[in-house]
């Protein structure tokens, strides 16, 4: 392929994606397997081609770390999307109805006002728990385990510590009316993004794209090894010109991620990493009192 048409994958699938649920019809919409095929159907296709145009041979993935990489995907679609739902969409809906909220008027704006409506209610609430999670020590120690990554690939976005998980994975997007088919898109572009901003790939989108949307290099630098301070910038994880608009924004682009002794943790290690740096916390204390 082509430099040019590599370069536009990213604003591609993003235009297949509105295509698609805007045209899609209610069996397919209504189906819970529709956005989860197509979620790992991309991640599928985009580490294909990472094997083909790596963007750093560094980050070269083996099949061991594959193998976790498909287990955080899975855990994602089970067990976050579960507690996500039953703790927070199916309260926040059961509030709505006892409230008596209703925004009927959403669901008829334009398909595409919708779309954008949604990625930026989710997007805002996103940016802020992250942002948080870079600027408190309770925060951190549950985010941490992420930055922990010593290479980044197209199912990169989805490694974490399980409370982090969760929580990035909160919306208030239960309380409005929007359209089914909108809701999905919106969820499908956001996923489509965080796909092609964590991957090894040798594909940079064009600049209009790049300035409203987080990209690998916005992202990598979020990442950086061998500056802490960049990793508190970039925080979007699809709407870049978020970080513009509230100045944490930072151009460049890192080759070496990875945080403390950049040694790849388990999946153990990750979720165990918050409660481990709590423990030591306390014990700290008590050494600092009892001295």
């Amino acid at each position: 392929m082509k430099q040019g048409m590599i370069d536009l994958l990213a604003p591609a699938t993003v235009a297949l994606a509105l295509l698609f649920w805007a045209n899609a019809p209610p069996a397919l919409v209504d189906s819970a397997w529709t956005l989860p095929v197509i979620g790992v159907a991309t991640m599928a296709l985009v580490q294909l081609l990472e094997l083909v145009i790596p963007r750093h041979d560094e980050w070269r993935t083996s099949w061991r770390e594959v193998a976790t990489d498909v287990f955080y995907v899975v855990f994602n679609m089970t067990a976050v999307g579960w507690a996500a739902t039953t703790l927070a969409d199916d309260p926040l809906t059961a509030a709505k109805t006892a409230l008596g909220i209703a925004t009927p008027g959403l669901a008829a704006l334009p398909f595409l006002v919708q779309v954008a409506l949604v990625v930026v209610l989710v997007e805002i609430g996103q940016y802020a728990i992250h942002r948080g999670m870079h600027n408190s020590a309770l925060l951190w120690s549950v985010h941490a385990p992420h930055h922990h990554l010593t290479q980044l690939n197209a199912m990169k976005g989805y490694v974490g510590n399980p409370i982090e998980l969760f929580l990035i994975s909160l919306s208030v997007i239960a309380l409005f009316d929007f359209d089914t088919a909108a809701i999905l898109a919106s969820f499908n572009v956001m996923g489509a993004i965080a796909v092609f901003s964590h991957a090894n790939l040798r594909s940079n989108p064009p600049g209009w794209f790049a300035f409203f949307f987080t990209t690998i290099r916005h992202h990598s630098l979020h990442h950086n090894a061998l500056s802490y301070e960049d990793t508190r910038s970039n925080y979007a994880t699809t709407l870049i010109v978020i970080d513009r608009l509230f100045g944490t924004y930072r151009d460049g682009e890192a080759a070496v991620v990875g945080q403390g002794e950049r040694r790849r943790l388990s999946i153990i290690d990750q979720f165990a990493f918050p409660f481990r740096a709590w423990s030591d916390r306390m014990r700290a204390g008590r050494g600092t009192a009892s001295g």
